[in-house]
Formats: C-alpha cells, structure tokens, sequence
C-alpha cells in the first residue's frame, strides 16, 4: 500500500491514462479528488465502485480546462474541503490529428496550450498553495515522448516540451517546501487520444521503439505511483520516458 493515508488530486480521471491513474492509485491506498470535465452515470458508478472496494474517498469535482474560471473553481471546491493534498497528478491534455504548421490554424495551437499547458499551470499554482503549507507532497506531470522527438502536431510537441521546462523550474521552486516535481513522457499509449493517430503513423511510432508495441494506460499509471510515493523520494525535475524504448 504505496499511498496508504494519502489524498491525490487528478486531473482528466473518465479515460485513459487518469483514469489508470486514479485505480492504481485507489489501490494503493490513496483517497482521491477526480476531476473530469462532465458528469457521467458511468464514471459515478466506477468511482462509487472504487471507494467500496478498496475503502477510500473517491470524490468527483467537474472542471472544463478550456475555461480558466471554471479551473478556479474546480480548485476552491478542492481546497475549501481543506483536506491535505499530497499528491497532484496533471494528466488533462488534448490533442488534434496530425498535421504540418503550415496547415494548423493559430486557433488550434491557442486552444491546446489553452488546456495542455496554461490551464494546468493555473490548477498547479492554486492546489501547490496548499501543498507548500503542508511543507510535503509530489506532484506529477503528464508530458510526452514528442516533447523529445516532434512525433506529434506542432501544438501538441511544443506544449508537452513546456510542460518539462515548467516541471523542473516548480521543482527548483517548491523543493524547500518538501515537495518533489516530475514528469512522465509517454511514448504512442492505447487510448482514444491515440485512437486519432492514423494507422500509418501509429506503424511508423512503434517501429522506432524497442518492444514494437504501443503502451497500455496502466504501464503509464504504475510510473505515476512510484513518483508519487515514497520509493522516488530522492529525485524531482526528472523526467521519466515511458515509452518502449525510443531512442
């Protein structure tokens, strides 16, 4: 029970990879706050279901990342719990079919630094407040593999590399309040996201990594544990690339 005791806010829990996040997490002992953009019966229930079988408190909050008031919002109704936040794992992001920037709307690249990287930034300062006063916590960035390599739109690649530039300047700043800073960069993952990558380029990705595969949600999830808990104590501004083996 790696997170035994622990409340962990996560962000973007309805599919994929949050939605790993947030099982292997409640099965690490860890009582959660879930945010996700909408309500949805079926997530109720896998939450209800989660609370009941590993007996945490899984609490749902809504929060649309495009709009910068509603992710205020979303923040105070965490904080105003005042419940102790020890882990914050930013996992919401957005991506678009591929295409060159000669071809991509300015709009498009706004709205996806919008949500992959403003309004995380925003959540981050907010729900750190509270972090930095229990002088303890980890805090987990959700980047990617085409933050290294471009493997993805103009958009997505340069929004996941600021993502990495943000983790390890939070780190430098949050360190002396005991709270540790990381990243995961997943390679090509099976999830809807990567439902939009076309056959042809998802052939190409998993040429150039080691184990000829795509990653499961839960291989991206298990990383988040290990960074939020007590066995990577010792590291922060770090990047962990999960991704087969892209070299």
């Amino acid at each position: 029970m790696l997170l035994e005791g622990k409340t962990a806010v996560i962000t973007g829990c309805s599919r994929g990879i949050g939605k790993a996040v947030l099982n292997r997490m409640t099965a690490q002992g860890a009582s959660a706050f879930a945010l996700v953009r909408r309500e949805d019966a079926a997530f109720t229930e896998h939450c209800a279901a989660l609370s009941e079988k590993y007996g945490v408190d899984v609490r749902m909050v809504y929060a649309d990342f495009e709009n910068e008031n509603a992710v205020t919002a979303a923040a105070r109704e965490i904080l105003k719990t005042k419940e102790r936040i020890d882990i914050l794992v930013n996992n919401i992001g957005v991506a678009f079919p591929q295409r060159m920037l000669a071809m991509t709307p300015m709009e498009a690249v706004k709205r996806s630094f919008q949500i992959n990287v403003f309004s995380g930034m925003l959540f981050t300062q907010l729900i750190s407040k509270s972090m930095m006063r229990g002088r303890r916590g980890s805090i987990v960035f959700l980047s990617s593999s085409a933050a290294f390599d471009g493997g993805a739109n103009i958009e997505y690649s340069a929004g996941k590399a600021a993502v990495l530039g943000e983790v390890r300047r939070l780190a430098v700043e949050l360190g002396g309040f005991g709270i540790r800073v990381n990243a995961i960069a997943p390679g090509l993952t099976d999830t809807d996201m990567g439902g939009i990558t076309s056959e042809e380029v998802k052939a190409a990705a998993m040429s150039r990594n080691i184990m000829k595969r795509m990653g499961e949600p839960e291989e991206i999830a298990d990383a988040a544990v290990f960074l939020a808990s007590d066995l990577s104590r010792f590291m922060t501004g770090q990047t962990l690339r999960v991704d087969g083996g892209l070299l």
